[in-house]
């Protein structure tokens, strides 16, 4: 031995193998427990200043050795311990069993499951997380495989969106009464906001995302509204404030949601982090009205149904001249 590096030694390991082994050795060692959070691709590409392309690599590389899974709304997390593999076994058999499972460019994809895969993404880590390399590695394919498919990224999206809106319709049939069924429709948006907060980012009130089952949620309230003697053009009026106020209370819940995947607290953890602010600020005597009532952090929920409320029985004052009509 002449002290000289091997040949395969001298040149430095892709970055992505070597945050995949430093995050290894944290769970190895400990430091990250099953249940923990491990960085999202986001937090990779800051503090190891690597691209998301390598980020996600990461990603992938724990995921397809079981040491991490995800978790929709969490992000990815620390899986549960399992047995350790048996070694594999070796010599061109081998191989060639290897190469007939291993998934590549010749796998077989369905549009749905591209789709699919991409929303998964999206609910577990935001829609910063989806790109056409990251689909096609958890779907074990090569990214131009799915190019056949969907022919952009802009086109996932929009696909993305159909997806999610298709499986939350709106009621059918519409409950009685004016502000009953309005307020139905709301809600089932709010849901599907609630499970997929990135859908927020994608819909706009001036540049719609046009597909199928958006423009249902359209159709539906102003069939509603022109039963109940709305005219056309007031009723388009009537859902684009409907529609806003939704997205506008939805936004708290993508924001808050894009923050749990950034810092690892959730809505809960933040406010109770926050107790020493709040502490000082109510000694101050400056709030003696906001601090007399000792309110818990703001419920999402309870304030959306608050509003809306308030907003449907001013809207139906408005249109119909009150519940009844």
């Amino acid at each position: 031995m002449d002290g000289h590096p091997a040949p395969e030694d001298r040149r430095a390991a892709p970055a992505s193998v070597r945050i995949a082994a430093e995050l290894r050795r944290d769970i190895a060692a400990g430091r990250l427990r099953p249940g923990d959070r491990v960085p999202s691709t986001r937090e990779i590409t800051r503090r190891w200043g690597v691209a998301m392309a390598t980020a996600t690599k990461v990603i992938t590389t724990l995921r397809q050795e079981g040491l991490v899974r995800t978790l929709p709304g969490v992000g990815t997390v620390v899986g549960e311990p399992r047995p350790a593999p048996r070694p594999a076994p070796t010599g061109p058999a081998a191989q060639g069993r290897s190469a007939r499972r291993r998934p590549g460019a010749g796998t077989r994809l369905a549009r749905s499951a591209v789709v699919r895969t991409a929303v998964e993404i999206a609910d577990a880590e935001g829609l910063e997380g989806v790109s056409m390399r990251r689909v096609a590695a958890e779907l074990g394919a090569a990214p131009m495989a799915l190019y056949r498919h969907v022919p952009a990224k802009e086109d996932l999206l929009r696909l993305m969106v159909e997806a999610v809106f298709a499986e939350h319709p709106p009621p059918d049939p519409a409950p009685e009464g004016l502000r009953a069924a309005l307020a139905a429709g709301a809600r089932v948006q709010w849901r599907l906001c609630r499970r997929h907060p990135w859908v927020v980012r994608l819909m706009s009130i001036a540049r719609p995302v046009l597909t199928p089952s958006t423009v249902d949620h359209t159709e539906w309230a102003v069939r509603v509204l022109t039963r109940h003697g709305v005219g056309g053009a007031e009723a388009l009026h009537a859902v684009v404030a409907l529609t806003g106020y939704v997205l506008g209370m939805a936004t708290q819940v993508s924001d808050d949601t894009e923050a749990a995947h950034e810092t690892g607290l959730h809505h809960a953890q933040w406010w109770a982090a926050r107790e020493p602010v709040l502490s000082r600020l109510e000694a101050t005597g400056r709030y003696p009205h906001l601090f007399a009532h000792a309110a818990p952090p703001p419920d999402l929920d309870e304030s959306f149904e608050f509003g809306l409320e308030g907003f449907l029985a001013g809207l139906e004052a408005r249109l119909v001249g009150g519940p009844g009509r």
